[in-house]
């Protein structure tokens, strides 16, 4: 056998091998007794993604207490699109939709694969609105950053779901509900963004630093309390909870992501909270977990 042809046997075994691979994946979707947990994380800085530091140990140490997952679902605050859509590609690409940082971070590949079985069965599960099948994006710093410290070997499938944004809040609540049925599947779903994310009053001279204006602890606390006592109609309605809301969410993309999570909560859930720290003045890095234990 001469090279050419060796070199294209290898790369058709490869592809073969591939294709087996997620068919595995896929054919494992099955229903659970017990349900996945559901996460509300806060990515922070893109940094986060090759520091070693306690937000990242702290994800490391999840992915270690919580069941090994069959794919993960990622809501990130940095798709943020014209109607729903969600990955449907056999190998999403790694996006490095930043700037200024230092060339270690862009040079990050995280080489998870997708599943485009399962996109399809998420796009089925919405009735609420169609469900576009993308195979354009990938994964953005929203999820490579946490998903790259749970499951550093990139052997689970991963995916994302955009985040609608000429929708209200109450919309995305209630197509979070409808993804529940994921949960039974072993998919773990996370939200993740950013519950206080004002970058334009970011203390600059306090950037490694675990300090927040009282505005920040207050409504971080606010958020909290209302989580706790499962009050998602105030969480869903956050701009009537006064100045400090509209100084913590100037936008929601960030924001969003965490009443995908909630939107998630069954009967059964307890919460906990994990990185509840404030950085840099105006950032929460607070995140939540609901588990049926």
């Amino acid at each position: 056998m001469n090279r050419k042809n060796f070199v294209k046997t290898m790369i058709a075994g490869a592809a073969v091998g591939s294709l087996s691979t997620l068919h595995k994946i896929t054919s494992d979707l099955k229903d659970s007794e017990k349900l996945m947990p559901a996460l509300f994380v806060g990515h922070g800085s893109p940094m986060n993604g090759i520091l070693d530091n306690e937000f990242s140990q702290k994800w490391s140490t999840l992915a270690n207490k919580i069941p090994k997952p069959a794919a993960v679902l990622v809501v990130s605050a940095h798709w943020y699109t014209k109607g729903t859509k969600v990955t449907a590609m056999d190998f999403p690409a790694t996006i490095h939709d930043f700037g200024g940082f230092p060339r270690e971070l862009f040079e990050v590949q995280y080489k998870a694969p997708g599943n485009p079985e399962l996109a399809k069965e998420t796009s089925a599960l919405i009735k609420s609105t169609s469900v576009e099948l993308d195979h354009e994006w990938g994964l953005d710093h929203g999820a490579w950053v946490i998903v790259k410290h749970m499951y550093p070997n990139a052997d689970i499938p991963v995916l994302q779901l955009s985040i609608d944004c000429t929708k209200p809040p109450t919309y995305h609540y209630q197509l979070a509900q409808e993804l529940y049925e994921l949960r039974k599947k072993r998919v773990l779903i996370i939200g993740s963004g950013n519950m206080v994310h004002n970058l334009r009053m970011v203390a600059w001279d306090k950037i490694n630093d675990n300090y927040g204006y009282d505005w920040a602890l207050e409504l971080n606390q606010k958020f909290k309390s209302l989580i706790e006592s499962k009050d998602h109609d105030s969480l869903i309605h956050y701009k009537n909870l006064g100045q400090a809301a509209n100084l913590a969410i100037p936008s929601p993309d960030h924001y969003l992501p965490l009443l995908y999570t909630l939107g998630l909560q069954g009967k059964k859930d307890e919460v906990s909270f994990f990185n509840d720290k404030a950085v840099a003045g105006s950032l929460t890095m607070t995140s939540v977990e609901l588990n049926s234990l």
